[in-house]
């Protein structure tokens, strides 16, 4: 039995859910999100309780259990709390800035990278070397964070890069010189 898919969703107070079909939307303080859910997946709600419940136990119907029910539980604390990531930058002269809704980042490149910032999604570049990524939706925001680390990972011999906050790089040795 899925013990993240047994859990019962709390609902906070501000936060209104609409059950049609197969097709749930959240909306609170901070916005309104959808998700089509599977037929298989039975969703109840009471006055302050969301459960998810399979019909059958299949192997499908018991991987999208807990997935149905954690993607429910994001919306609603996207909704009400939002979420974020946190990535800074390390390495001399590489930099960010915000220009209305694009990112200008320097890194280190022979031309700067100018990165579209989705709708839904607010970045902000505080004192040129940290940036954070803001939004309602998790996957998005994650996906957001994951693009901007791509144009310029991390690399383990000076840890020059673009990195998440916390983000614990292990460093390589490098050349040694002589022993022939």
């Amino acid at each position: 039995m899925s013990r993240i898919g047994q859990s019962p969703i709390l609902i906070p107070e501000g936060v209104k859910i609409f059950l049609d079909g197969s097709l749930i939307k959240v909306s609170g303080s901070n916005g309104s999100l959808e998700f089509n859910f599977r037929k298989e997946m039975i969703i109840s709600q009471n006055v302050d309780l969301i459960t998810v419940e399979r019909s059958s136990d299949s192997r499908e119907q018991k991987s999208l259990h807990g997935t149905t029910r954690q993607m429910i539980n994001n919306m609603i604390i996207g909704v009400s709390k939002g979420f974020s990531k946190e990535l800074e930058i390390i390495g001399v002269g590489y930099q960010a800035q915000v220009q209305g809704s694009r990112l200008h980042l320097q890194l280190g490149f022979s031309h700067d990278i100018y990165f579209d910032i989705p709708d839904g999604i607010k970045v902000t570049a505080n004192n040129r070397t940290e940036v954070k990524v803001e939004g309602i939706d998790k996957q998005l925001v994650g996906a957001v964070a994951a693009k901007i680390r791509s144009f310029r990972p991390p690399e383990p011999y000076k840890g020059k890069g673009i990195r998440y906050k916390g983000e614990q790089v292990r460093s390589k040795q490098g050349k040694t010189v002589g022993a022939k």
